[in-house]
């Protein structure tokens, strides 16, 4: 199967998974909004694949108030978009044994930048890709740690699994429509990224080496995606999801059903 959609952007995609998967569609044919906060590596991207395929937005996610502004410019210069990649993500090592190392500003930011910020996204977003005729999508980057936390990121694990439960939550609600969009999430194992390296996380050495090769990964989500699958848990992640995550979903799809029941006669 082809991959389903014509207009995509991809916030997150100046490194790693992003850029990756920005790459990956333009070498299939589809048109791309790419988005980050470094100038310079939408720029040397748009260059390296062409201003006829790709364009590009800076933005930085953690600016809150200025979402929904950015969700509007977008729509008004692409009213085709009808899939948008929430991919951005960063991981800090906090250790709460010893308290006094821990920066709240730096465990804020990357809640915001995990959480919060996908959120306000898909509140943005939502309602232009409701009003499409076509089928249209949102889908997020999670992680395995969503399902299984890491001791040294317990705010990561934390922040990414907060944002799991909100997409199932938002897959169920917009089921039923208007319009129809699908929710997707992709859970990567370790990937060779940035995301690990030593600007960020100075503990680590190599960092950019841990985990699966970023060729690997695509690969195999970029089948999954053309599949239609919407969730896509890859590489060691597929363990944790087939291990008990498809049966906790049974019950959270149970405890929905029971509850619509109980709460009808109060809804308005």
């Amino acid at each position: 199967m082809p991959f389903d959609y014509k207009q995509v952007l991809i916030i997150g995609a100046t490194s790693g998974i992003g850029e990756a998967l920005a790459t990956r569609l333009v070498e299939n044919g589809t048109s791309v909004i790419i988005s980050g906060r470094r100038k310079d590596k939408l720029d040397a991207f748009v260059q390296k694949h062409g201003s006829e395929r790709v364009k590009s937005k800076v933005f930085d996610i953690t600016q809150l108030d200025k979402i929904s502004q950015f969700a509007s410019e977008v729509i008004s210069e692409t009213p085709d978009l009808d899939c948008v990649f929430v991919n951005s993500g960063i991981q800090r090592p906090f250790d709460f044994s010893k308290p006094e190392t821990v920066n709240l500003d730096t465990f804020d930011q990357e809640l915001v930048t995990n959480y919060t910020s996908p959120v306000h996204l898909a509140k943005a977003f939502i309602p232009h890709l409701q009003q499409l005729q076509s089928q249209a999508a949102i889908a997020f980057t999670t992680t395995q740690l969503a399902l299984v936390p890491m001791m040294r990121c317990p705010n990561y694990g934390a922040s990414k699994a907060a944002l799991h439960h909100f997409i199932l939550a938002l897959r169920t609600q917009l089921t039923d429509g208007p319009g129809n969009v699908k929710v997707l999430e992709i859970y990567p194992p370790a990937v060779q990224t940035e995301l690990h390296d030593t600007k960020h996380q100075p503990d680590l050495k190599d960092g950019h080496l841990i985990g699966m090769p970023l060729e690997d990964f695509t690969d195999e989500l970029w089948t999954k995606l053309c599949q239609g699958d919407d969730q896509i848990p890859v590489g060691s992640a597929k363990e944790a999801f087939d291990a008990f995550e498809n049966k906790r979903q049974e019950l959270y799809q149970s405890m929905t059903q029971m509850l619509s029941g109980l709460l009808k006669p109060f809804l308005r």
